[in-house]
């Protein structure tokens, strides 16, 4: 049954190790709070969550990658301990955070589900810039200054022209077939 409610694409990611989960969503908003809070029990308290679960969460990851990903230090008599990330778990999160930001930007853009992530049989690709756009009725002329230097012309539609939102001066992909030249962006 169809209706007219709008609906959304979305997706979960996360990061594995040896086929196991690392972090997700959930795991990237607790490494975020303790590099915050340089505090298991402040970030634990931040995000609601208790203390126990947030350790447990930490030592699960570190025992699959067995490697810290926190490390964690007692206070002394002028103060409490703490907690920061080590270079693994700053990467981790900045390599979950990536993906994330990347996810974002092919599903706010229907256009990329089209092209991102294919094998393209067309293995002469060559990166330039646009030097003219010439739009008719129906197709348009787009001239492209390979970094060789060279300038091909592709002749592709309006509508693709359109979509790829493609003027003069954009860096952009020729990718030439043995009948057509096309573009990506």
């Amino acid at each position: 049954m169809l209706t007219n409610k709008k609906h959304t694409l979305s997706c979960k990611a996360w990061l594995e190790y040896k086929g196991k989960p690392l972090i997700g969503k959930g795991g990237a908003e607790i490494l975020e709070a303790i590099d915050k809070e340089n505090s298991l029990s402040k970030a634990a308290e931040s995000l609601g969550m208790s203390y126990r679960y947030v350790w447990n969460y930490i030592q699960e990851i570190q025992i699959a990658m067995e490697e810290q990903i926190v490390e964690t230090y007692k206070g002394g008599k002028s103060g409490g301990g703490g907690a920061k990330l080590t270079d693994l778990g700053k990467s981790l999160l900045g390599e979950y955070r990536q993906v994330e930001v990347y996810l974002d930007k092919v599903l706010s853009n229907p256009g990329c589900l089209e092209v991102k992530g294919l094998k393209l049989s067309a293995r002469n690709q060559f990166k330039g810039k646009v030097l003219a756009v010439e739009k008719g009725v129906i197709t348009a002329k787009v001239k492209v200054e390979v970094k060789m230097p060279v300038t091909v012309t592709a002749v592709i539609t309006k509508e693709a022209v359109d979509e790829l939102d493609i003027k003069v001066g954009d860096e952009v992909t020729a990718i030439v077939k043995s009948t057509e030249i096309i573009i990506a962006k």
